[in-house]
C-alpha cells in the first residue's frame, strides 16, 4: 500500500475523531478570539484617548506574544488548573496584540484634517470616533482580527499538551509515535481551518461597514451565551482523573494494552510530558504516566505503583548509531563499551534528579558523574565538528548527550556537537536516519515496538536480552543502525500517585488502583 493509499485509510478509519477534533479546535479559537475582540476593541479605543499610556499598554501585551506557547500554559497550569480554561486564556493573550495595535493604529492613521474639519462642523469627541474614525479605521481593525485568528488557529494546536483538545492531539500523538498518517491528519485540518477563517473574514471585510454590527453582537452572544457550555467541563469535579502523554494513550505497550492486561478504565486527559509531572504536583491530575528513572520521582513525592502483572516491557537505554558513522570511526565502539553497565536504574534517578529538583546543569552533571568513574580533565579547545549527537527533549537525554559527547572528546580526537532537545521518538530518528546526527540515546522497548512497529509475542517482551537482540538484528538489516552495549539502567513506563493521596487510599499496585475505582462506581 503506498503512502496516498494508507493516509487515506488512516483518515477513513479515525475520520470521527478527526471531526471532533476540529470541533474543539473551533470552539477553542471561536470563544478565545471573540473575547480577545470584546476586550480588545475598547481597550484600543480608550488607548487612542489615553495616549501617554499607549506605549506602556502596547509593550506588555507584546511582551506577552514573545512568551512561548509552552512556558505561558505551563504558567497557567497552578492558576487554572488544565483543560478548555487555561487554553483559551493563552489564547486570549495571544490574540490581544493584534487586535488592539491595529485598533490603535488605525485610529491614529485617520487623516488629522478630516477630524479638525469634523470638529469645524460641532462634532463632540465621540460623535467623531463612532461617525468618522472607527469608519475610516474598520478595514484596518479588521485585518487585526484576521491576523489574531490565523494566529489562535496555531496556537491552538499546542493546548492539547495541556488537556484541551483539539487538532494538536493528533500531531503529537504522530511525533511521539513515528506516525506520518497521524500527524498529516492532524495537520491539514488545522492549516484547511486558518486557510479557510482568513478567507471567510476576508469576504467579510469587503463589506464590514454594513455588518460590522452583527458581527460584534455574534461576539457577544459568543462570550456570554457559548462559552459556559465550554467552561463547564473543565470546572466540573473529576473525582479521580489521570494526566497521561500523547505516546502513551497511543502506544501498544501503553494505556490500550494497560485496559486489556488490567481492566483499567480511567477518566484521561493528554498532557505535555513536563506539564504532566506539574499537573500533578499540582493536584489537578490523580495519577500519570511516568518514567521508572525520573528524578522527580523523589523531587515531588511520588509513590511508583507496582505492575504486579509484569505488564510494562524493558526499556533498557543504549547508544543507537549509524552504522557509517561505525565505519569512519571504528574505534567508537571501544570508547562506549567503556560506559556498558554503568547505570544503573537508582544511579540514573539520582542524576535526573540533581536537573530536575536541584537546578543543576545537565553538563555538569554528566561531568561529575564521569569524574566519580575516573575521568578527568574533560574540557579541551574545539575545532571543526565531526560527529554529532543528539538527544529527545526530557532530562535524562541531556544527560546521557553530555556523557557520551563528554566521553567520545576525552578518548578520541574527534569534536562533538550537541543538538540536543529535539522533541519525540520520530523526530530524532528521522534525523539519525537523515544523517543530521550521528547518534542518540534509544531505549529498547521504543526500538521494537515504536520504530519497528511490529506484532511481537507476550514471552519477547518479557526478555530483555531478546528485546535487545531483536532490535539489533532488525535496525542493522533495516535501517544500517548499531545499538551498542546497553548502558544499564531500565526506564520502563510506570503508573505513579502523589504519596500522600496513595497512603490515604490504600493504593500501593495498579491492581489496587483498578479495584478503588471500581468500588466508587
Amino acid at each position: 500500500m503506498g503512502p496516498f493509499e494508507s493516509l487515506i485509510e488512516f483518515i477513513v478509519n479515525h475520520y470521527k475523531e478527526i471531526y471532533s477534533q476540529t470541533i474543539e479546535h473551533i470552539g477553542l479559537t471561536g470563544v478565545a478570539l471573540a473575547i480577545a475582540t470584546t476586550l480588545g476593541l475598547p481597550t484600543g479605543l480608550i488607548l487612542t484617548r489615553q495616549k501617554k499610556s499607549a506605549g506602556s499598554v502596547l509593550g506588555v501585551i507584546g511582551v506577552i506574544q514573545t512568551i512561548p506557547s509552552i512556558a505561558l500554559l505551563g504558567f497557567l497550569i497552578p492558576l487554572l488548573g488544565i483543560g478548555a480554561i487555561p487554553a483559551i486564556v493563552a489564547l486570549l493573550l495571544y490574540a490581544l496584540l493584534p487586535i488592539v495595535r491595529n485598533v490603535y493604529t488605525g485610529i491614529e492613521e485617520v487623516d488629522e484634517s478630516i477630524k479638525e474639519a469634523a470638529r469645524g462642523m460641532g462634532m463632540t469627541d465621540r460623535q467623531i470616533l463612532t461617525k468618522v474614525e472607527l469608519p475610516l479605521a474598520v478595514p484596518i481593525i479588521f485585518a487585526g482580527i484576521r491576523t489574531a485568528t490565523v494566529i489562535n488557529v496555531g496556537v491552538a494546536t499546542l493546548c492539547a499538551l495541556i488537556g484541551a483538545g483539539g487538532l494538536g492531539q493528533f500531531i503529537f500523538r504522530g511525533i511521539a509515535l513515528n506516525n506520518v498518517n497521524m500527524i498529516i491528519a492532524g495537520a491539514i485540518p488545522a492549516a484547511a481551518l486558518a486557510l479557510c477563517f482568513d478567507f471567510i473574514l476576508g469576504r467579510m471585510q469587503k463589506h464590514i461597514k454594513k455588518i460590522i454590527k452583527p458581527v460584534l453582537i455574534g461576539a457577544g452572544i459568543l462570550v456570554f451565551v457559548i462559552i459556559p457550555f465550554i467552561l463547564i467541563p473543565s470546572i466540573t469535579s473529576h473525582p479521580f482523573r489521570a494526566g497521561f502523554t500523547a505516546e502513551f494513550m497511543e502506544r501498544p505497550d501503553g494505556y490500550p494494552g494497560l485496559k486489556k492486561e488490567y481492566g483499567l478504565t480511567l477518566d484521561t486527559v493528554e498532557l505535555d510530558p513536563g506539564l504532566m509531572y506539574k499537573a500533578i504536583r499540582e493536584k489537578k491530575v490523580d495519577i500519570i504516566s511516568g518514567f521508572s528513572t525520573d528524578g522527580r520521582i523523589k523531587a515531588y513525592n511520588l509513590r511508583v505503583l507496582k505492575d504486579d502483572k509484569n505488564y510494562f516491557p524493558p526499556y533498557f537505554a543504549a547508544p543507537l548509531i549509524r552504522g557509517d558513522t561505525l565505519r569512519k570511526y571504528p574505534f567508537l565502539r571501544k570508547v562506549f563499551s567503556q560506559l556498558e553497565g554503568k547505570f544503573s536504574t537508582p544511579t540514573m534517578r539520582k542524576l535526573n534528579y540533581q536537573v530536575d529538583h536541584h537546578k543543576k546543569d545537565p553538563q555538569k552533571v554528566a561531568r561529575n558523574f564521569l569524574n566519580q568513574l575516573g575521568y578527568e580533565n574533560l574540557e579541551r579547545e574545539k575545532g571543526e565538528t565531526d560527529i554529532v549527537i543528539g538527544s529527545k527533549n526530557f532530562t535524562e537525554q541531556y544527560i546521557l548527550a553530555h556523557v557520551f559527547a563528554f566521553l567520545i572528546e576525552k578518548n578520541t580526537p574527534l569534536n562533538v556537537n550537541l543538538k540536543t532537545g529535539l522533541g519525540g521518538t520520530k523526530i530524532c530518528f528521522d534525523s539519525l536516519i537523515n544523517g543530521e546526527i550521528d547518534l542518540y540515546p534509544e531505549y529498547t522497548g521504543t526500538g521494537l515496538l515504536v520504530i519497528l512497529d511490529e506484532e511481537i509475542s507476550k514471552a519477547l517482551l518479557k526478555n530483555k536480552d531478546q528485546v535487545y537482540r531483536e532490535v539489533k538484528e532488525k535496525f542493522k538489516k533495516r535501517y544500517d543502525l548499531v545499538w551498542l552495549p546497553p548502558l544499564g539502567f531500565n526506564n520502563t513506563y510506570a503508573l505513579m500517585m502523589r504519596e500522600k493521596q496513595a497512603v490515604d487510599l490504600g493504593i500501593r499496585s495498579i491492581t489496587d488502583l483498578k479495584m478503588y475505582l471500581e468500588e466508587q462506581k
